[in-house]
């Protein structure tokens, strides 16, 4: 069995940093915010293992990846060419795509856009979300109090300055609080004090974090966070924060695909403790996803499991994406 390498791939005009492992057919592994290609850390040799050639990038923006300045080099179009770029440079004519989170997000729009070169998909905690009547930033929740933590991240500097003051602290806050653990402690606070806890809100007085770190969740360990902590202490946070930045332009941008269905096979995979999953109209896009991805093979929630799917339930999250790849006709 090789051992996982690292290299730089040039692609779309920038560089991206991908660790690879195994041969056979080509799975993409595309990570979401705050992670880096670590996070799929379990999955990389699982699915070597079983026989497929597993690549998993630093997306624009993180990691060891190029990081452009200007947030017009982060619309869907650039993320969905960055890969698209990454089988060209793999000499690759094909792969399946697997993303969580912001990944999730670019895989699906791959996949629905260019089924030529994305044979089928798997979601991790995102589902698809059909096009807002309006820009999304005007429909997000905001009172006097606390905005959505997406209209948070929208002025350049703010939340930069707040996460990379500390980026440990950033990360092990943001890691556990979304966690399943992070989530049941919020609600039992909140049904203590009889409020409903606020989905993503962040208080206006102040920032996001925590003033004091809160515990490891059980699927993290100190050695684990020291990667993350180190890469975003070397490239910062404003490339992953200017994916936010594009909300609205991939909104306009996406206008005239809007109705295309998602046309190859697909899987969803959601803890029922992620926050996502809790954001208003979230249950009803995940009850109607067959609707606009017809070959949609099942949707698994795990019981317990936060928002860091594949790194809360490692050895289910690898079982059944192995078990649906196997599925695809070849």
């Amino acid at each position: 069995m090789s051992k996982p390498i690292e290299r730089i791939v040039k692609t779309n005009s920038i560089s991206l940093n991908i660790v690879e492992q195994g041969q056979g057919p080509l799975v993409l592994l595309c990570h979401g915010f705050p992670e880096s290609w670590y996070s799929w850390r379990h999955q990389i040799e699982a699915l070597a293992e079983a026989g497929f050639h597993v690549v998993a990038p630093d997306m624009r923006g993180y990691g060891k990846s190029d990081a452009p300045e200007a947030i017009d080099q982060y619309t869907i179009f650039h993320l969905i060419g960055d890969l698209v770029g990454l089988l060209d440079g793999l000499e690759a004519p094909k792969a399946v795509i697997i993303g969580h989170d912001w990944g999730a997000g670019i895989a699906w729009q791959a996949a629905r856009l260019r089924p030529d070169r994305f044979r089928a998909i798997v979601s991790l905690s995102v589902p698809l979300w059909r096009r807002s009547p309006a820009r999304p930033t005007s429909l997000m929740p905001q009172t006097a109090d606390a905005q959505f933590y997406q209209l948070y991240f929208q002025e350049p500097g703010v939340a930069e300055a707040e996460f990379e003051k500390d980026p440990r602290l950033t990360l092990r806050a943001m890691l556990y609080g979304g966690s399943g653990e992070g989530v049941a402690a919020i609600r039992a606070v909140a049904a203590n004090s009889g409020r409903a806890p606020g989905v993503g809100m962040v208080p206006r007085a102040g920032g996001w974090l925590p003033s004091s770190a809160p515990p490891l969740p059980s699927w993290l360990s100190e050695a684990d966070l020291d990667v993350y902590a180190e890469e975003f202490a070397r490239s910062g946070f404003r490339g992953p924060l200017n994916y936010y930045r594009n909300v609205d332009r991939n909104w306009e941008l996406m206008a005239a695909f809007d109705g295309t269905k998602v046309t190859v096979p697909a899987l969803y995979i959601a803890g029922d403790h992620d926050m996502v999953v809790a954001f208003p109209g979230a249950a009803e896009q995940i009850a109607n996803l067959k609707q606009v991805v017809p070959l949609l093979r099942d949707i698994q929630m795990l019981p317990g499991c936060g928002h860091w799917t594949q790194q809360e339930r490692p050895a289910e999250v690898s079982v059944a994406i192995i078990e649906f790849l196997r599925g695809l006709p070849n």
